[in-house]
């Protein structure tokens, strides 16, 4: 009886104890909110932040397909903006401690709707089985006349 006693109160400790383990960290009874910009964007002074991090959670801001620190998109339309859309994201996820295989949600926002197919070429070759969950819609505009914009979430694999 002892021993049952003894094993339930163990189980009961591990199982107390793995639970806490798996728990992002916490401050204050809420997860730490971190907003982060590279220096680039720094010297920009644009209205927003390039990411926010929530506990292992990355909320990439939507990206366009500019060349890092420039106000204008590459030349080349629909295939061209994505692929430099995309390596924006990589290029930031990868500075915030991520990458493309942490993306579990992305919203894409496009100009005009008949240009998701080369949209789509484009962006698997970025993104492998099994893909994030995704949304795709079109607007009657998007900033800097451009033709797609992408916003990303990550869940990152280590809580720093």
């Amino acid at each position: 009886m002892k021993n049952s006693i003894l094993s339930l109160i163990c189980l009961i400790f591990i199982l107390t104890l793995s639970n806490c383990v798996n728990q992002p960290q916490v401050k204050d009874n809420a997860l730490e909110v971190t907003f982060l910009n590279s220096e680039e964007r720094e010297k920009m002074d644009l209205p927003f932040s390039e990411a926010v991090r929530v506990g292992n959670m990355l909320y990439l801001s939507g990206q366009l397909g500019a060349k890092p620190g420039e106000m204008g998109v590459v030349e080349g339309g629909i295939k061209a903006e994505t692929r430099q859309t995309l390596e924006n994201i990589k290029e930031a996820i990868e500075r915030f401690g991520g990458s493309m295989e942490d993306i579990i949600k992305c919203t894409i926002f496009l100009a005009d709707i008949s240009e998701w197919p080369a949209m789509n070429e484009v962006y698997v070759e970025y993104f492998k089985k099994p893909y994030p969950a995704r949304s795709a819609v079109a607007g009657s505009g998007l900033a800097l006349n451009a033709r797609v914009e992408i916003e990303c979430i990550a869940v990152l694999k280590d809580d720093k």
